[in-house]
């Protein structure tokens, strides 16, 4: 009985070895092909599928999306997207001190973050998950670029209850593609943002009536920084 277990062991870490070699070669090619190809499914959309919120999606490229829309998402949600490696560490800090004083949680993830929450993990606030998300933020700032993790952003993210991407919050909410956005209802779109099940254009609630003319605002001060000019157009 005691050799038998004796075996058991070295051949169960073997197959440990080779699944751990195996999901780290495959997350490697799953990240490199997605810098040319959008992601079939994620977890978060699988997530609202099951849950009765359905989904709605419907992926386009860059030159099929209005520059006020990748404005609008950069001035409400990562105001130096341009300019960090993935990590915004002065807001990380602030949003830390914060939450140890409050009830109320103020996150600091910037957009590369929630691209690589949105992609490959699921929504949740464990450690184990944000460590996750710091090595996957990390690759896909290595190998996708600024203007890819943009991309993928405004395709993946839930902007609307069931809702994502932002050809079909423009689809369902404006009626027109996103291409054709004004800068006023990109903005809207942002304002929903990080709550889109709650925070709705129409009805328009009291948090979208209120933040969308900052966006505006910040989309008018920031619109000539050349870094983001190369992003948006």
């Amino acid at each position: 009985m005691a050799l038998k277990t004796k075996g058991i062991i070295p051949r169960t870490w073997r197959l440990v070895k080779r699944i751990f070699i195996f999901l780290f070669f495959f997350q490697l090619f799953y990240i490199l092909i997605l810098k040319w190809m959008n992601p079939p499914i994620t977890l978060t959309q699988l997530g609202s599928l099951f849950t009765g919120h359905g989904l709605k999606r419907d992926y386009v490229d860059m030159k099929n999306i209005s520059p006020y829309a990748k404005l609008a998402v950069i001035c409400s949600e990562d105001q130096l997207f341009p300019d960090h490696d993935g990590f915004d560490f002065k807001s990380i800090e602030k949003a830390m001190k914060h939450n140890q004083k409050s009830k109320s949680l103020h996150g600091a993830s910037t957009i590369s973050q929630q691209v690589a929450k949105n992609v490959f993990l699921w929504q949740g606030r464990s450690w184990f998950r944000k460590a996750l998300e710091v090595y996957f933020t990390f690759m896909i700032e290595l190998v996708w670029g600024k203007k890819r993790i943009l991309e993928v952003y405004l395709n993946v993210s839930e902007m609307g209850d069931g809702i994502f991407g932002i050809q079909s919050a423009a689809m369902h909410v404006f009626g027109k593609p996103a291409k054709n956005l004004t800068r006023a209802e990109a903005a809207m779109i942002a304002a929903c943002m990080p709550n889109p099940k709650q925070f709705t254009i129409k009805p328009m609630s009291k948090r979208v009536a209120t933040r969308y003319p900052w966006i505006l605002v910040q989309m008018a001060n920031l619109q000539d920084d050349d870094e983001i000019q190369a992003l948006i157009q």
